[in-house]
């Protein structure tokens, strides 16, 4: 064995950190992030650690041009992110990210899921979740996307 870890005096915590400290060359890959975009029609989704509702943001839906595309298409992603309000929101949204990934990862959680959602899960929060996608990736972390409605 090329470790010995004597488990007996340790909780279920201090074991995964002991054990991320051993085999994890960045504390970033101790927690994988699922930023995961929805539909409000469609339910919440149960698996979801923090939940934003974007439904407050202009609906790229009541665009005629707009409308069979989706956030994953460059002119409803830019007519999403050009809002002000947009910006406003990723700005926050970001920043507490930001505070609470290395509290989770502290407290020992592998998985995060960050559910973003709007009325139909096709446009707003399908972009939203996109951006703090890349956004996480830029900063290092493990991190994956799924849209559970874009095709509802």
């Amino acid at each position: 064995a090329d470790y010995v870890v004597d488990t007996s005096e340790l909780s279920p915590v201090q074991l995964q950190r002991k054990l991320s400290g051993l085999f994890l060359s960045n504390i970033n890959e101790a927690m994988t992030i699922h930023c995961l975009s929805f539909g409000f029609k469609h339910g919440l989704p149960p698996e979801a650690d923090l939940v934003f509702d974007v439904r407050f943001l202009p609906n790229p839906f009541y665009v005629e041009t707009l409308k069979q595309k989706t956030g994953l298409d460059q002119p409803v992603y830019d007519y999403v992110m050009e809002n002000q309000t947009a910006r406003d929101f990723t700005a926050r949204l970001t920043s507490l990210v930001d505070f609470l990934i290395p509290q989770y990862i502290a407290e020992g959680k592998s998985e995060l899921v960050i559910a973003i959602g709007c009325t139909g899960g096709h446009h707003r929060s399908v972009a939203i979740a996109a951006f703090l996608y890349r956004r996480l990736l830029e900063a290092g972390y493990r991190v994956d996307m799924n849209h559970r409605d874009i095709h509802k």
